[in-house]
């Protein structure tokens, strides 16, 4: 759920990508096919393993801060490699690509249910964030190299109702999955559907590359430079809860990530074919908007990260209830989502964007009022409601507004730009609100721990599971009453710390309202002719 439906401008790379070749219907039609199946399978995965995490969590004995390397380190990869994966795409040729995306994606959920500890876990979470930054590009750009631009919009409508549907559906199927069967059915799910897609590719779709002049330059320094410096960053924000912020490692790498974060910035600006042109900065539209898009998606992705953990090992939830709940936010944005995108060309760009994400606001501060207990009808599901309000206001102006904001001929770098800054926001956002949350919690356990007056042994044997947060385990032989209190305390510190990430989160939404208010322009900007 750290990524519910899709990143802004995911579908808009497509519209100003390569020309089409002409290819027969049935080809047109396989290759559609092959499209869906593959953004259903990231899709799937996003939304998925967030439901699965508690069970998971529990039954490898995690930690919270490997519970969120788990999702972390498929998020490194992707967030940082996502543009090279295009760019290579283009150069050895699309089909090539997305079927070694799809084939190392596969693979990497086989060995992620096989994994019999956290960090075995990790790492194969890490391969498949390599293999979705092939995939993820790699699914769109099949369309736009085969369909002509006639038939283009019929197939990226098709393309993304179906990938809502999947959206949709996948936490309630991965819910029922992890409820009746195991967590590593979460990743198994990813087998058949990747094996049909592998036989789908070699078979039916037609193989498309870029001419030799239209290459995309491979910034391969660019892209080490990126995963070394948000990995560092992650890293030290991840692991100082549970070593301390003066420990080496920490230190370190929180010191070596902001550094290679900074050579990033300074390569790019003097490379000639840079991963991240940072040139398109100094369009005030474009700056906004991906400002507005850093902090917003990192409250979206950052704070539902903390969700379905909440409603699962707090609430009480089944797996498949907590992914069901959700839909509300799905179905608003699929239902207006027509709606606003025809809210730039009456309004303009600023007024939305403003609007939007203070809606979303609103949305994430009624997060904040749900307490140990409370019934998803009143509590939660105007939370939901809202949210998805807001997000559906937002994201369609803002893809339109990114996409307006630069010329016909940089339109899907621009969009891939956006895409990855909505992702690296996620990324550093469930890093750094779990710090959020480990302070709150930690406070609020030590509070009621000594409320209930509870023997020096068992009392350590708590503090000891700290870094587990609300999975927590009750020790053994306790009177029923002191047992039920200690499950009360976890459960309430855990929600202590789950309304202040969502104030955050809230904060956060107000800010990317700002942002647009001071850097996109209130006028209908007309699309700048190519140079």
């Amino acid at each position: 759920m750290s990524h519910i439906g899709k990143p802004p401008c995911d579908e808009a790379a497509v519209l100003y990508g390569a020309h089409a070749s002409p290819c027969a219907a049935a080809s047109l039609r396989w290759t559609l096919v092959a499209a869906i199946l593959g953004s259903s399978m990231a899709f799937l995965d996003g939304t998925v393993v967030n439901v699965a995490l508690p069970a998971l969590q529990s039954e490898l004995d995690a930690t919270a801060s490997q519970a969120q390397w788990v999702i972390e380190s498929y998020a490194l990869f992707l967030a940082a490699l996502l543009l090279v994966g295009g760019a290579l795409g283009d150069r050895f040729g699309r089909r090539r690509m997305f079927m070694a995306g799809v084939a190392l994606f596969t693979l990497a959920a086989g060995a992620c249910a096989l994994s019999r500890s956290a960090d075995q876990l990790i790492v194969a979470r890490a391969v498949q964030g390599i293999g979705a930054a092939l995939l993820v590009p790699g699914s769109l750009a099949l369309i736009s190299a085969t369909f002509p631009e006639s038939q283009r919009g019929q197939a990226i409508g098709t393309w993304s109702a179906f990938s809502g549907i999947a959206a949709a559906i996948g936490p309630v199927v991965g819910g029922f999955l992890v409820d009746h069967y195991s967590w590593t059915w979460a990743f198994l799910i990813n087998l058949p559907l990747g094996a049909a897609l592998l036989a789908l590719c070699a078979a039916k779709v037609p193989e498309s590359r870029a001419e030799p002049a239209q290459h995309a330059a491979l910034d391969i320094v660019g892209a080490v430079l990126a995963t070394l410096g948000l990995a560092g960053v992650v890293f030290a924000c991840i692991e100082a809860p549970g070593r301390g912020w003066t420990s080496p490692l920490v230190l370190g790498a929180g010191i070596a990530g902001i550094a290679a974060l900074a050579l990033f910035v300074l390569v790019e600006s003097r490379s000639r074919a840079p991963m991240l042109p940072l040139a398109l900065l100094r369009i005030r539209n474009f700056a906004g908007a991906n400002l507005l898009t850093l902090l917003l998606y990192a409250a979206l992705g950052g704070g539902l990260y903390f969700f379905p953990l909440n409603l699962i090992q707090v609430q009480g939830y089944s797996a498949a209830a907590a992914g069901a709940a959700l839909l509300p936010f799905i179905a608003i944005m699929f239902l207006l989502s027509r709606w606003a995108g025809k809210l730039v060309d009456r309004f303009g760009p600023r007024r939305p964007l403003v609007i939007g994400p203070l809606v979303a606001a609103a949305g994430f501060a009624l997060f904040a009022l749900p307490s140990v207990g409370s019934s998803y009808w009143v509590a939660f599901l105007p939370a939901v409601s809202v949210l998805g309000l807001g997000m559906a206001v937002t994201v369609a102006p803002l893809t339109t507004t990114v996409m307006n904001s630069v010329g016909a001929e940089q339109a899907g770098l621009a969009s891939g730009v956006n895409n990855a800054v909505s992702r690296a926001g996620a990324l550093l956002a469930i890093a750094v609100f779990g710090l959020v949350m480990s302070a709150a919690f930690d406070a609020s356990l030590d509070e009621g721990l000594k409320a209930l007056e509870l023997p020096a042994k068992v009392q350590a044997a708590i503090v000891e599971q700290r870094p587990k947060l609300a999975a927590i385990a009750v020790p053994a032989g306790l009177p029923e009453a002191k047992a039920a209190g200690i499950k009360q305390a976890v459960g309430e510190s855990f929600v202590a710390g789950f309304r202040r990430v969502m104030l955050v989160c809230a904060a956060l939404a107000v800010l990317s309202a700002l942002s647009a208010w001071l850097l996109i322009a209130s006028g209908k900007p007309a699309r700048p002719t190519p140079s």
